[in-house]
């Protein structure tokens, strides 16, 4: 029997391990970190201020991350291995385009058409050879040149992944550089295990980046979403369903039962 801590791609392809319960029903707070990971990786693409963006989210899910960018007014094209995982995308009725992909087949878009990409918790994935005829640096490689052409001039890519040792991390940013990447990696919350982070950060631009290992000290707490609605509370779902609206969906009509909380059944 795999031990309980079994690192998750360890114990079977993406496609399977992400469609367990685990995955699928995330309970509040599992949602709550996911979107803090996404606002951290947004922070860090520095997109311009008040525009809109076309983003790629790889390693997409049920959409989570694509709920926070939706929120934050950019487009989105979001790409999974999963088809499960997609079909709850689906079911949660995101505002994001959705496509089915292997990122170690490479990204199957035209030069220049992203303004930045994030990926949370998928880039790791590929340090794995799930067949025999899976190549880690080679199936690395491919997605990040592949990826490196859909992005627009001086655009950023950000991942948050969860490296298994210092080798691991090396042949993901050996392979980021070769395909033409610069940046470097920050770690929030360095001197806490549990609550330990990497992002890799990669710029499109021209600027020569020394290929270094960049730490930051801890972070500070995730800004106030001031001015922001609450996330799942009425008036966010109202805010939500008007932009629908406004893109010819078809939208359930308002009640006073609209984003009311439902007692929990046992």
């Amino acid at each position: 029997m795999a031990s309980s801590c079994r690192r998750p791609e360890h114990s079977a392809p993406p496609d399977v391990v992400s469609y367990s319960p685990f995955y699928c029903f995330c309970s509040s707070r599992m949602i709550e970190i996911q979107t803090q990971m996404s606002e951290r990786a947004v922070e860090l693409l520095n997109l311009p201020e008040g525009q809109p963006c076309f983003l790629l989210d790889v390693g997409c899910g049920s959409g989570l991350s694509g709920d926070y960018l939706s929120e934050e007014g950019h487009h989105w094209v979001g790409v999974d291995i999963s088809t499960a995982m997609l079909d709850v995308a689906l079911d949660r009725e995101v505002e994001g385009d959705l496509i089915v992909g292997d990122m170690g087949h490479g990204m199957p878009f035209r030069p220049g058409t992203f303004d930045g990409c994030i990926s949370i918790s998928a880039l790791q994935w590929l340090c794995n050879a799930d067949k025999r005829t899976h190549s880690p640096p080679k199936r690395l490689y491919t997605f990040f040149s592949t990826l490196y052409s859909s992005l627009s001039r001086g655009s950023r890519a950000v991942f948050q992944l969860y490296p298994e040792n210092s080798e691991q991390l090396e042949l993901i940013t050996t392979q980021a550089m070769k395909a033409g990447f610069s940046g470097g990696m920050v770690v929030d919350y360095p001197n806490s295990s549990k609550a330990k982070k990497s992002g890799l950060g990669s710029e499109t631009s021209d600027k020569t980046v020394p290929n270094q290992v960049q730490y930051s000290g801890q972070r500070c707490r995730f800004k106030n979403m001031k001015g922001k609605s609450a996330k799942k509370g009425r008036d966010w779902i109202l805010e939500k369903k008007e932009r629908r609206r406004r893109q010819g969906r078809e939208v359930r009509d308002d009640t006073k039962y609209t984003g009311r909380q439902r007692r929990p059944h046992f």
